[in-house]
């Protein structure tokens, strides 16, 4: 079976590699698929020597032609970042003339990202078999796979936080992470686990009585603030909990963008010497922690039909009542050939309800902007983002969205 990973130019994608190779289930070839050749050389033919020095049969091909790199691919996975990581630093920093967040997935940045990612997206699912998978980790990755869905690819959208969740709670409980499980609720990167199951039972209640101070310092929160909500938030939610405090450390730090492209630098010098035959250890600072184990496990599953559980970000239908059925969740799900189905959630407490459904409306709208264009699209839906919602911030951001981004966005 073939695997095509477009963006396999990625520095990241040794990683998705090295994953591969360690649970392989059929994969004959891997054909990375990007438009800069000179990278792609390089990340292509450090792949290699990572395939020969694990002994593995696996072929590694590579080309710029995405027609002829999704062809006949088993699945197709998309790690893509429209404009590089220029374009991030432009995320993370233009919201701040505004007082605002400034961050490649959240806010008035994210969006950005959205609006030059969407249309990108939907011309390459529009060039793979309508019967072929696609797995989506391009952020943001709960408005990106909606866009695929809602034009009727077979998309599933996939994001590491579960999984890191999953791994440090069984840290916590010194247990194989295959004994846990999650009641994961919410969006793409605006999430809360409200139950931690050990062999089916749910242990968050007593490990919020007994051991707070314990997972308050693991995930960055306080304790008075796990148990006010009862649950335990994604690191995202403190970009809308703190969100000033984050605003004033984002303005006295360096950007992340900037912090990845020098990490990016050192990892093609790496890739580029040939005596470097396995996974450098340095490629752990470019982020993505687990995302080969979760990619693998779910290509595996959806062309297996495994019928395990597994959160992917997938479409409501009906599992919030309080969303519209066709509003992309990220949920715990049955993965079955024909797609996932997500597990019944139960009530939802309205602290987490109401930001939910509030995100989820601008989620909608964000959709609507990066396929149909408008500064009154951009306007509309930065004035519905939970971390906007005023006239003149949502003015003033799409102004400078659209100025950093016009050369993306043809309409503006």
């Amino acid at each position: 079976m073939k695997l095509a990973v477009v963006g396999g130019g990625s520095t990241y994608t040794p990683e998705l590699i090295d994953g591969l190779l360690s649970n392989a289930f059929g994969i004959d070839e891997i054909t990375l698929v990007d438009p800069d050749a000179d990278r792609l050389e390089v990340v292509a033919g450090f792949a290699r020597r990572m395939v020969g020095a694990a002994g593995k049969a696996t072929r590694i091909t590579a080309t710029d032609d995405l027609d002829q790199g999704v062809d006949g691919a088993g699945a197709v996975l998309v790690q893509l970042r429209v404009g590089g990581q220029k374009t991030r630093l432009s995320d993370e920093t233009f919201p701040h003339a505004c007082g605002c967040l400034g961050q490649e997935t959240t806010g008035a940045g994210g969006f950005a990202k959205a609006l030059r990612t969407v249309p990108v997206m939907r011309d390459i699912a529009s060039r793979v078999d309508p019967d072929t998978w696609i797995v989506d980790f391009t952020n943001p990755v709960g408005i990106v796979t909606r866009s695929l869905l809602d034009a009727g690819h077979k998309a599933v959208g996939l994001c590491n936080v579960a999984i890191n969740f999953q791994r440090n709670f069984a840290g916590l409980l010194d247990v194989d992470p295959g004994r846990v499980g999650l009641r994961h609720v919410g969006l793409n990167h605006l999430s809360w686990e409200t139950a931690v199951y050990l062999d089916g039972e749910d242990v968050l209640p007593s490990l919020l009585a007994a051991r707070a101070e314990e997972l308050a310092e693991r995930f960055r929160i306080t304790p008075e603030h796990l148990r006010l909500q009862g649950a335990v938030p994604s690191y995202y939610l403190r970009y809308y909990y703190a969100h000033d405090v984050v605003v004033a450390e984002q303005q006295t730090e360096r950007p992340r963008a900037e912090v990845v492209s020098d990490v990016e630098q050192e990892l093609l010098a790496l890739y580029r010497d040939e005596s470097v035959v396995t996974k450098p250890e340095a490629l752990q600072n470019r982020g993505g922690r687990h995302y080969s184990l979760a990619a693998i496990n779910l290509v595996a599953s959806l062309l297996q039909d495994s019928r395990d559980v597994q959160v992917v970000n997938v479409r409501n239908r009906g599992t919030l009542p309080f969303l519209p059925d066709e509003a992309v969740i990220e949920a715990a799900s049955t993965i079955t050939a024909a797609g996932p189905e997500p597990l019944p959630i139960g009530p939802v407490d309205p602290l987490l309800r109401g930001l939910i459904a509030h995100t989820a409306a601008y989620e909608e709208l964000a959709v609507d902007a990066a396929l149909h264009g408008g500064r009154d699209r951009v306007v509309k839906a930065l004035l519905a983002h939970p971390l906007v919602g005023q006239y003149a911030l949502a003015e003033g951001l799409a102004d400078r969205l659209l100025a950093e981004n016009a050369r993306f966005l043809p309409w503006a």
